[in-house]
């Protein structure tokens, strides 16, 4: 039977990631993620994330989108473009698929986030 699933420490283990180092811009954007659900095809996950100061780039896949909620922290993303939209605690947004540009922690942030990764089905 499924339940709903809390964001609290039980049960999910801390991992740290973090940026490949040829997309770091600056500093050291150190990140712990607590995974706290994800669906049985492997394209949906959502818990709680914690990056430290720093700018790295990112590419999120056409088939891919992640919503968030800051818990803490302020940051800025800015696309390719040059658009630059900045967030703090308690603002909610979507990245959306096929978003591609610079994201920037100015303090350490704390975000609950919710990611959705299609499969995209091989052509044939």
């Amino acid at each position: 039977m499924n339940h709903p699933v809390a964001f609290n420490s039980a049960g999910a283990q801390p991992e740290a990631i973090s940026p490949a180092p040829e997309r770091v811009l600056r500093d050291d954007p150190q990140q712990i993620a607590w995974n706290h659900d994800t669906d049985a095809t492997g394209q949906f996950s959502a818990g709680v994330r914690q990056g430290e100061p720093g700018a790295w780039r990112v590419r999120y896949d056409a088939h891919e989108e992640e919503f968030c909620v800051l818990l803490e922290g302020r940051m800025t993303l800015t696309a390719d473009d040059g658009t630059a939209r900045q967030f703090s605690a308690g603002d909610a947004f979507v990245v959306p698929g096929g978003f591609t540009g610079v994201w920037e922690n100015h303090s350490r942030v704390r975000k609950h986030d919710a990611i959705m990764a299609l499969a995209v089905p091989a052509a044939g």
